[in-house]
């Protein structure tokens, strides 16, 4: 039985990879017109763009997770303001399409640190030494996995780094010792509980509590991060069965905390010695691909408190639940750039807000103008999903009122080479190996399996 079953994940992993490889083959030469109008827009055009007054002292910045949207967006605003902007990933991600932007000056790959550490901090001060950097903003695996056996960032001493120290990331990481530090403060946080068997859900009094709870775990999981289900369940054996299928353990803890009813939203905030210097807010799905700006101003005083007590320099991202009676509860916090920063497309300000040391009168918020930002291949297989006329009329409306966030005039090519060559070859690698996935992921620009 298990063989069979193996067989079956085997060939379906084939027509998986090979169907959408075909799909995309399909949208190749529409991608391939509105690129190429694109580069002969620029062509017909630079000649009469007025001339930009950069930086009067430039730098050399590098940034970790070459293969993401939000990588790709900073690097576009550093640049912009007259920066020289390399980019890294670990081998796997060679082949970002984000090399081919003009705003990326040199692309390079290193080992991945949780296999190869020493390779890894060799490989990165290597880079940083070459290209006589000047400011590191690590990204994604790098916001996490950057320190050395001594728990220090393994830059230290090549270049400023825009990011938290050992101690804070890994407290901001884990969901249950973010939630206990805000508690600290006199923050409102959800009631929390640290699980590391199962038999401590399992003897938990629910009866006396207003609110269900959900089980989350604190090691990032990719695929049981979207399981929403409420506890107790209906049955007793319900929950026991639910409980026992994740993988507990005091080497996996898990984090059962009070599920609030309210609006769900997500933020990024850059911060500089607990200043709030750059910030957004959105509300948020399980799957977000979807980012508009909304002015939540408590949620901005939650943010500003936390980061100011801790006196805080890097970037974070909160989810935050606001009840209905307005009490804002954030739910965790993650230590690395949100994806949310695609809003801020068209801001002049954003790298001098991440480089400036003198305090600004309030944070940088996207402009009124920011239109909402998307990844039109997700929103293309959105309409899978459409069943009414109603939802096609607010589909296309969401489509034509917002903007694709990897997709910019004067810098088309990496929306031409993320979908088809970015995408494909990752594909083409599963297929080579049998491998299925759960779903593309075109903003963080890899296959979640």
């Amino acid at each position: 039985m298990v063989e069979l079953q193996f067989i079956k994940a085997r060939i379906f992993a084939v027509f998986q990879n090979l169907g959408t490889l075909a799909l995309l083959a399909i949208a190749f030469p529409f991608n391939c017109i509105v690129v190429l109008a694109a580069l002969l827009l620029n062509c017909f055009t630079k000649p009469f763009q007025k001339q930009v007054v950069f930086t009067e002292n430039p730098k050399n910045i590098l940034i970790g997770g070459g293969r993401m949207t939000k990588t790709l967006q900073l690097a576009r605003s550093f640049h912009a303001a007259g920066h020289r902007v390399i980019l890294v990933d670990i081998h796997k991600y060679w082949l970002s399409g984000h090399r081919f932007s003009k705003a990326v000056a040199g692309y390079y790959t290193v080992p991945e640190p949780q296999k190869d550490l020493e390779g890894y901090t060799q490989a990165l001060r290597a880079i940083a030494k070459k290209e006589n950097i000047d400011f590191f903003i690590p990204v994604a695996i790098f916001a996490v996995s950057y320190f050395d056996p001594q728990n220090k960032p393994v830059l230290v001493g090549y270049c400023e780094i825009f990011h938290f120290d050992g101690e804070i990331t890994k407290m901001l990481d884990d969901k249950f010792a973010f939630a206990e530090k805000a508690r600290s403060f006199g923050l409102s946080v959800p009631k929390s509980f640290k699980i590391t068997a199962p038999e401590q859900v399992l003897n938990f009094d629910f009866s006396q509590e207003k609110n269900k709870y959900i089980l989350k775990s604190i090691p990032y999981d990719s695929v049981r991060r979207l399981n929403m289900t409420k506890l107790p369940c209906d049955t007793i054996e319900q929950t026991a069965a639910f409980v026992k299928s994740l993988p507990i353990s005091e080497d996996h803890p898990w984090i059962m905390q009070e599920f609030i009813p309210g609006q769900e939203y997500c933020t990024h905030s850059s911060l500089r010695n607990g200043e709030l210097r750059l910030h957004c807010c959105c509300e948020s799905s399980a799957f977000q691909v979807n980012y508009e700006n909304v002015d939540k101003p408590e949620i901005l005083q939650w943010v500003s408190r936390f980061v100011k007590e801790l006196g805080l320099t890097g970037e974070a991202s909160f989810d935050i639940i606001q009840a209905v009676d307005g009490t804002v509860y954030p739910i965790e916090c993650n230590p690395r750039t949100h994806s949310a920063i695609t809003m801020f497309y068209n801001h002049p300000g954003v790298a001098d807000a991440y480089l400036g040391k003198e305090p600004l009168a309030e944070p940088l918020q996207p402009l009124a103008d920011s239109k909402p930002t998307h990844w039109l291949y997700h929103e293309v297989w959105r309409l899978t999903g459409i069943r009414s006329l109603k939802q096609l009329q607010t589909w296309v409306r969401n489509i034509l009122r917002g903007k694709d966030a990897i997709f910019e005039v004067d810098d088309p090519l990496p929306f031409l080479m993320v979908h088809h060559w970015q995408i494909p070859l990752l594909l083409l690698d599963n297929l080579r190996r049998l491998k299925g996935w759960i779903r593309i992921d075109f903003n963080l620009g890899e296959l979640i399996e």
